[in-house]
């Protein structure tokens, strides 16, 4: 089978995210099988136009802001002419609107949608700008029976809701990749130290943490916290570490390599997830599968992969003191914390980048077949 899979970057991509990482993961898996399979997205500064990734071929044009009109001009021109069995749109951010224009079958993926959240994230102008192309993308796709793909039981109520029938949408499990998240090398710190991990975004609501950490520290005062990843709210994360007098409790550690995200996972206590929103909770899962429980804001996805008081623990977001007092307890508690844990390894062996393959597969084809 011949596959287009069309979204805004690729895993190389310094701003890629969890959807970058579930889109490597499956269509990699399904290129290993023998099928074609080429990604267009954007470029970014330093990038090679194409190149062959893990079976992927990737072809990178325009940058990122004004992708979606770049796609329209490319598939015209250039990519119907290949004629793809079937294009994968991987919906997130502006969408495609692929149904009034690609002739071909089209299977979409969204990991959530942003609705009113993406207010949390940039200006009112271009959140609005966000906002309602995100609502007559559903309602297109809606009105023409584009089936999706979701990866979590949040989403799958989200489409639901919008009114996309059940048929339409089929829920497929996010993976942990296995072989490289694990316990076999794990060892905790001696001292208390506990982590972020991921893209530091506005909506992502990594200030929360910082704002809890002053009430944890009068009682656990030599705890360590390290914030891992890179993006455009470091600045201000940083500062207001500053404002708040934690510059010797807090290290941002900016993007790492991914043996050592591992290895810090299995190094900490516990992980902290503070988002308003997720599509599922990537990190979670990683974090369980390298020994790792997970406190995490209850909201849509983050439910889903944290089991309330038997893998992780979670708190109502935006309440800091409630954070504050759920850490306090996993970081004074050591047996509730071990018992967390080892529920929390048992949890992660339920996904399988393999399988999450196998299934979008088996789908791809039949929408194929018609």
């Amino acid at each position: 089978m011949k596959i287009l899979v069309v979204n805004w970057q690729d895993i190389t991509n310094p701003l890629a995210g969890g959807a970058e990482v579930h889109l490597h993961e499956v269509f990699s898996r399904i290129a290993a099988q023998g099928h074609s399979v080429t990604l267009f997205c954007s470029s970014f500064p330093g990038a090679l136009p194409e190149e062959d990734i893990n079976g992927i071929h990737v072809i990178r044009k325009g940058g990122r802001y004004l992708f979606n009109f770049r796609f329209v001009v490319e598939y015209r021109f250039r990519l119907k002419k290949e004629r793809f069995d079937i294009v994968v749109d991987d919906m997130n951010k502006i969408p495609f609107f692929m149904p009034l224009y690609v002739k071909e079958p089209i299977y979409g993926v969204t990991h959530h949608l942003f609705g009113r959240s993406i207010f949390l994230e940039t200006n009112f102008l271009l959140g609005s700008y966000v906002y309602w192309m995100e609502r007559w993308a559903v309602a297109l796709y809606k009105k023409k029976r584009v089936p999706f793909i979701v990866g979590s039981p949040s989403t799958q109520r989200e489409l639901h809701e919008a009114g996309f029938r059940s048929e339409d949408v089929a829920l497929i499990h996010y993976g942990v990749d296995h072989s490289t998240h694990n316990v076999h090398a794990a060892r905790k710190s001696s001292t208390p130290l506990v982590g972020y991990f991921g893209r530091l975004k506005k909506y992502k609501c990594i200030d929360h943490l910082l704002k809890a950490l002053p009430s944890v520290l009068n009682v656990v005062p030599e705890l360590k916290v390290v914030i891992v990843g890179e993006g455009d709210d470091r600045p201000r994360l940083e500062s207001l570490a500053g404002e708040l007098g934690l510059t010797q409790c807090v290290e941002f550690t900016g993007f790492v390599p991914d043996e050592t995200k591992v290895a810090l996972l299995q190094q900490m206590w516990f992980k902290v997830t503070t988002s308003s929103k997720e599509g599922w909770g990537l990190t979670v899962v990683e974090a369980n599968a390298c020994g790792t429980t997970v406190l995490a804001s209850n909201v849509e996805g983050l439910r889903d992969a944290v089991q309330d008081g038997e893998t992780g623990l979670l708190y109502e977001f935006g309440d800091v003191a409630d954070l504050s007092s759920k850490m306090i307890r996993l970081l004074t508690e050591e047996d509730f914390r071990n018992t967390l844990t080892r529920n929390a390894i048992e949890w992660a062996k339920r996904f399988d980048w393999g399988r999450a393959a196998e299934l979008t597969l088996g789908l791809l084809t039949r929408r194929k077949n018609g």
